[in-house]
């Protein structure tokens, strides 16, 4: 028995027409084409839709010829054997194909997928074949885009992975630009370092195909031509897919066809606003390069240009810090050097029975003492340069004079060497605008250099000359010398190199460093050269040539004399919370005739300065419970000490701590270690007021 539904009742069977309709709506919602070809006579039927995959427009009418014509060349020969098989009658295969279009009208390249099914007669002849042609342009150019970014990501991922544990910046140069041009299919791939005129370019390490030369060297932007290189430093790309083609000898073209080049990517990459870094692509034929392919390169050389930075300031830390745990432990040896024998004559004054003795303790104990303040100041000298409080006191002086000065400086050191000092100096036209004592500082240690590297008994030469409008000074020794892979950092602060080891005769490493900061800031500059080890050096200086200022006449009489100094002796007050640097200051002071007291504390002090009132209190900083700015603002307080006056005497001595001493009401600041000398003519000074 059959039961069926109501709809099943009341349905009724539907017309051809209706069948045709429904099967068009079927095929325009699944946007296919249609077509059909009668083989026997050639006819090629084509709607608007799979003349539109082929770029003709619906009233046009076509031929098989347009369907053979419009095939992409790469594909053409499998769609025609793909088409041909479906025909054969011996193979009759399902056609079923995709290739790419090339627009007959538009020029536009589309993707098909086609399918069709040949008709054979009684004969087995073929005498229609009919299918269906779908545009699938829009899902070919996804799959690429996806295949594109798959094989972007593994690039990067290949490159992260091969040069995550490099520590070296040309290594990593050349696996990235190994990476990247393999890649590619190129002929040779580089980085760039841009220097920062933004004009030379350096290739350290590059990557070719074998039989290529490499293309490591500095070169200039300008070899692009005036366009691109305007270009690049705006931050374009230079892409260019036939050099014959696109560029002229003064674009470019000229360079990159001695180099054997036909084809470039060169991807500039900017950071502040400057063009820090390049990776350039080459080929050795023409090539149209592709979107896809520019960003990569664009990718890789800013990723390749970060990890460069990391590992370089990564080097540059790991260098500071060796250099910092050099430099201490010079430090401390150089301490312990002069404390030694300090220590040794203070226990030979205790136990001298002798003139002799007691005289030679007592020369141990104030050369030892001066090696150890000069140490001290060097290394203030840089700290003051570093933080820019370094003020040159300029005066117009002849060069001669200074360079007299530096050779006086320098004596006992070269004598002590045995070494002969030859001078050539210029007369005393020859004048720089310069801060004498720093100079003189500059030149000394030049000549103390040649010293302490030259074998004893060696020739020292120190010439000055006038060339334009520079003074040039000249230290030249036939020591050591210096190979020329380390000339270039002999400046660097605490540089003191391997091979002149055997000849160190004390130091920091920062007196040709101190050398270079104060020529520098006096507009000069200083170089070096040496022909290698065992040859000798040559340090020159050029400063510029001072002009002498014309003076104004005076107005009125003569000027007064200077009112002589008078010697008088006076009360002094020592307060340092320093045991044994207080008992000497004043038995120093003592010796000379003053009438001195002590106290190694702020309320000591102004309990001795209440009661005796003191002409010149020579005040420490750094005191216990009360600093001696405070201990400076009570003294100021007592009436009976307003003619008295204060001075700082302290270790700290940077501008802006001169400046805290006379904000507080100081008089003075003297820094430790002051010349016994110095701290006793200013004493006179002061008293003589």
């Amino acid at each position: 028995m059959n039961h069926h539904s109501p709809s099943d009742v009341h349905r009724q069977p539907m017309s051809l027409e209706e069948k045709e309709e429904q099967f068009r709506l079927a095929i325009d919602a699944a946007e296919v084409g249609l077509w059909d070809l009668d083989v026997r006579t050639n006819h090629l039927f084509w709607p608007a839709r799979v003349k539109a995959i082929f770029g003709i427009s619906p009233e046009v009418d076509v031929s098989l010829g347009d369907f053979y014509n419009g095939l992409h060349p790469d594909d053409r020969a499998h769609v025609v054997r793909a088409f041909e098989q479906a025909q054969d009658p011996q193979m009759r295969t399902v056609y079923d194909v995709e290739y790419r279009t090339i627009g007959k009208e538009d020029q536009v390249l589309r993707w098909v997928a086609a399918k069709g099914r040949a008709l054979f007669d009684d004969a087995g002849q073929c005498t229609r074949i009919l299918g269906t042609a779908i545009d699938i342009t829009t899902r070919k150019e996804a799959e690429s885009r996806w295949h594109e970014s798959a094989a972007r990501l593994s690039l990067l991922d290949r490159i992260g992975q091969a040069t995550r544990p490099l520590t070296d910046a040309m290594q990593l140069m050349e696996v990235t630009a190994q990476l990247l041009g393999e890649h590619l299919g190129a002929s040779r791939c580089a980085y760039a370092d841009v220097e920062a005129d933004n004009d030379r370019f350096t290739i350290r390490a590059d990557w070719s195909v074998p039989g290529l030369p490499s293309s490591a060297g500095v070169y200039s932007l300008d070899l692009f031509g005036p366009q691109a290189t305007s270009r690049l430093r705006q931050g374009h790309n230079l892409v260019v897919d036939d050099v014959d083609l696109e560029l002229g000898d003064e674009g470019g073209g000229r360079m990159f066809n001695a180099i054997g080049i036909k084809a470039i990517i060169c991807a500039g990459l900017m950071k502040a606003g400057r063009l820090v870094a390049m990776m350039a692509v080459h080929q050795t034929t023409p090539r149209r390069w592709t979107a896809h392919e520019i960003g990569i390169v664009e990718e890789v050389v800013d990723r390749c240009w970060a990890h460069i930075e990391r590992v370089r300031d990564a080097a540059a830390l790991a260098e500071q810090d060796k250099r910092k745990d050099e430099f201490l432990a010079t430090l401390a040896h150089e301490l312990r050097n002069p404390i030694a024998p300090l220590r040794y004559a203070t226990a030979l004054l205790k136990s001298a029975d002798t003139p002799h003795r007691l005289a030679h303790a007592q020369d141990v104990i104030e050369r030892q003492s001066g090696h150890l303040a000069r140490l001290i100041d060097d290394l203030l000298d840089v700290s003051r340069i570093n933080r820019g409080l370094i003020e040159l006191r300029r005066e117009v002086v002849p060069v001669s004079s200074l360079l007299l000065q530096a050779v006086e400086a320098s004596k006992s050191v070269l004598d002590r060497a045995g070494h002969r000092l030859t001078l050539q100096l210029p007369d005393d036209s020859a004048k720089v605008d310069a801060d004498p004592a720093r100079i003189v500082q500059a030149v000394t240690n030049l000549l103390n250099n040649a010293a302490k590297y030259t074998p004893d008994g060696g020739e020292v030469r120190l010439s000055a000359w006038v060339s334009g409008t520079q003074v040039v000074i000249e230290v030249v020794d036939n020591g050591v010398g210096i190979p020329p892979q380390d000339q270039g950092k002999l400046f660097q602060l605490f540089t003191q190199l391997p091979h002149t080891g055997s000849r160190t005769q004390g130091g920091l490493g920062i007196g040709l460093s101190l050398v270079k900061r104060l020529v520098e800031m006096h507009g000069g500059k200083v170089r070096v050269h040496s022909a290698g080890l065992d040859e000798g050096s040559t340090f020159t200086l050029e400063l510029p040539l001072g002009v002498v200022p014309v003076p104004e006449a005076p107005v009125g009489g003569p000027l007064p004399e200077p009112a002589l100094m008078d010697k008088g002796r006076g009360r002094i007050l020592v307060v340092e919370d320093n045991e044994d640097g207080l008992e000497t200051l004043m038995m120093l002071l003592e010796a000379e005739g003053h009438e001195v007291r002590g106290a190694s504390s702020g309320v000591k002090a102004l309990e001795v300065a209440a009661a005796w009132q003191p002409q010149v209190v020579l005040l420490d900083l750094g005191l216990p419970h009360m600093d001696g700015y405070t201990v400076a603002a009570k003294l100021r307080e007592k009436p009976g000490l307003t003619g008295t006056r204060v001075v700082a005497l302290t270790g700290w001595g940077a501008q802006k701590d001169r400046e805290k001493t006379a904000a507080a009401g100081f008089d003075a600041h003297l820094t430790k270690p002051i010349d016994p000398e110095v701290l006793l003519q200013s004493l006179e000074g002061w008293l003589a007021e």
